[in-house]
């Protein structure tokens, strides 16, 4: 009897006994999944259940009698390909358009970063500042100031005029709206750049040189190379939100450079034409998709993937 009584007080709560260390083990389980709540909470209502709401809505049609906005569920799978052909001018030109920006950025940013990275000493914070001001003021108001720079009075417009460039304002043009998209993302690219450039031991660069790299050959060899994650999520960064953007065409193009961004908010806010409005953005979101898995498959950048 005193054995059995014995044997049975760690599990009534003594210190130190199983009950505890089972406790610790469930919490200790729990623990990552109680940390995620929040975070998957959010995503759940914000994210997908409006997906899914934007999913139904993709399917339905506007009955004929019925008033503006008025859908019902049908299952018409035929409105993707209907918003396909109706505007696929728009898709091509938003994913060009965001194509060059991208490599725009690119071309920009990675000196910059380089800059900023190995030759800007005691001013690299400065540097950084400075990059990434323009988020400081609204992303409409900076697209507005390119408008009046890019505009019939700007200095830039009459320099480009001096030089026989242009003929007039170029704001309407698809030059004025690949600009925007440049400059409202460049500082997208910059970052992520820098990030990766930062880490770099100088060293490996020096021993380039040691073997008879010349700079442009250690830059090409060592530097891009080990730079690349940089690259990639710098490239994304800049890709994705530009595609979708409709603020620069809307500001700074014309008719002829809308982007898939203008005829979808035309068609939620003010057409109300919420079917096809929800099939392009399911489109735009598919061919997105795609384009960035085969891009960082082609990159081979481990660290993203």
């Amino acid at each position: 009897m005193a054995t059995a009584i014995a044997s049975a007080e760690p599990l009534e709560g003594g210190g130190g006994g199983p009950l505890p260390e089972a406790n610790r083990l469930v919490r200790r389980r729990w623990a990552p999944y109680l940390l995620l709540a929040p975070g998957l909470a959010w995503l759940i209502v914000f994210f997908i259940f409006p997906l899914f709401t934007l999913a139904g809505t993709s399917t339905q049609t506007h009955p004929e009698g019925t008033e503006v906005g008025t859908f019902v569920q049908t299952w018409t799978f035929s409105n993707y390909i209907d918003a396909v052909k109706d505007y696929h001018e728009q898709l091509i030109r938003s994913f060009a358009y965001a194509g060059v920006a991208t490599l725009l950025c690119l071309a920009i940013g990675f000196p910059l970063a380089y800059v900023i990275a190995f030759k800007s000493g005691r001013y690299r914070n400065l540097l950084l500042v400075l990059v990434i001001a323009p988020f400081f003021t609204s992303f409409i108001l900076r697209t507005i100031a390119w408008k009046q720079i890019l505009g019939a009075e700007g200095r830039v417009v009459q320099l480009l005029n001096d030089l026989q460039l242009v003929d007039g304002p170029v704001t309407g043009g698809a030059f004025a709206v690949v600009s925007g998209l440049t400059y409202n993302f460049l500082p997208f690219m910059v970052l992520p750049l820098y990030a990766s450039l930062e880490r770099i031991d100088p060293r490996v660069v020096e021993a380039a040189g040691d073997l008879y790299a010349r700079p442009f050959t250690a830059l090409r060899k060592v530097t891009f190379p080990l730079a690349m994650p940089g690259v990639v999520a710098g490239t994304l960064l800049t890709f994705i939100p530009a595609t979708g953007d409709f603020v620069n065409a809307e500001l700074l193009g014309g008719p002829r450079t809308q982007m898939i961004g203008n005829v979808i908010q035309a068609k939620f806010l003010k057409l109300r034409d919420y079917a096809t409005a929800s099939a392009l953005s399911f489109i735009l979101m598919a061919i997105i998709l795609v384009v960035v898995t085969i891009y960082i498959r082609r990159a081979g950048t481990e660290e993203l993937v």
